[in-house]
């Protein structure tokens, strides 16, 4: 398990017997026939958490590399793509249980499951290791800013969390 201590001000965890897709965020491990996602620890801490999440596909249905298949609710709003083209379908736990994918992101948190159309070796391939997923969070805010500062590091930021606190209402 690669361990990051101060990621936004907190540890996370990044196992290495996955693969990742780092562009949304999420690992990738084979399951069967099946490739299962779910939300890495980083991502879930950069994105504030999940309040409620929704599939916008039907469970079952064949999707395409790119297609828009579930929207999050978070501290923003976050759209997750299919990495793959293939046969989808969801974790309703998960969706039951929305809590479950940051109490347990890498085990009963995962948030679906896609059914290759090209060979499972092939596409897992597609995806980076923990040492490359580790290395493009380096650009992120989470490890610009390991304290998990208040206003984040821009000084724009820094200036209008400042003034906003100095407020006299």
């Amino acid at each position: 398990m690669a361990v990051v201590e101060k990621f936004l001000g907190t540890r996370v965890n990044i196992p290495e017997d996955r693969r990742y897709f780092p562009n949304k965020g999420l690992w990738t491990q084979p399951d069967k026939e099946f490739l299962v996602f779910g939300l890495t620890e980083p991502a879930l801490v950069l994105a504030g958490g999940i309040n409620d999440l929704d599939w916008l596909v039907l469970d079952g249905k064949h999707v395409s590399t790119g297609d828009t298949v579930i929207f999050c609710i978070t501290g923003k709003i976050l759209y997750i793509d299919a990495p793959l083209t293939g046969c989808i379908q969801f974790n309703h736990s998960s969706k039951r249980n929305v809590p479950l994918i940051a109490r347990d992101p890498y085990g009963e948190g995962w948030i679906f499951k896609i059914e290759p159309d090209a060979p499972l070796e092939h596409e897992l391939r597609k995806f980076s290791t923990v040492e490359d997923y580790i290395h493009s969070l380096k650009s992120t805010e989470g490890f610009k800013n390991p304290d998990g500062l208040k206003g984040g590091i821009s000084e724009i930021c820094k200036a209008v969390y400042s003034g906003i606190r100095e407020q006299k209402l």
